[in-house]
């Protein structure tokens, strides 16, 4: 299962050993702002881009049935993903088989 969104952004902060203060000089939110997204909070989609760009992350929206395959690539488990899952990965997410 996926991590929430305030944790996973947590451990991309951690990563390269940022605080919550540097998010000042990275993205111009304070602390005690970063802080509450970081603990349960609910950013508007304009503040998560803008978190992820001062993480130098990725938003992502991964089809439900690719998501192990991704967590496998990402957690080194498996080189690659496989042929068959670089073909359209929307193909049929709305009943559209055309």
């Amino acid at each position: 299962m996926l991590k929430s969104i305030p944790r996973q952004i947590k451990e991309c902060r951690l990563m390269p050993g940022l605080k919550q203060k540097d998010m000042l000089s990275r993205i111009g939110i304070s602390r005690q702002q970063y802080q509450q997204i970081e603990s349960n909070g609910n950013p508007r989609l304009e503040t998560l881009d803008l978190i992820a760009q001062g993480l130098n992350c990725e938003i992502m929206l991964i089809p439900k049935d690719k998501v192990m395959l991704v967590q496998a690539v990402l957690e080194g488990k498996i080189n690659s993903l496989p042929d068959e899952s670089l073909q359209n990965p929307w193909a049929d997410l709305l009943g559209d088989n055309d």
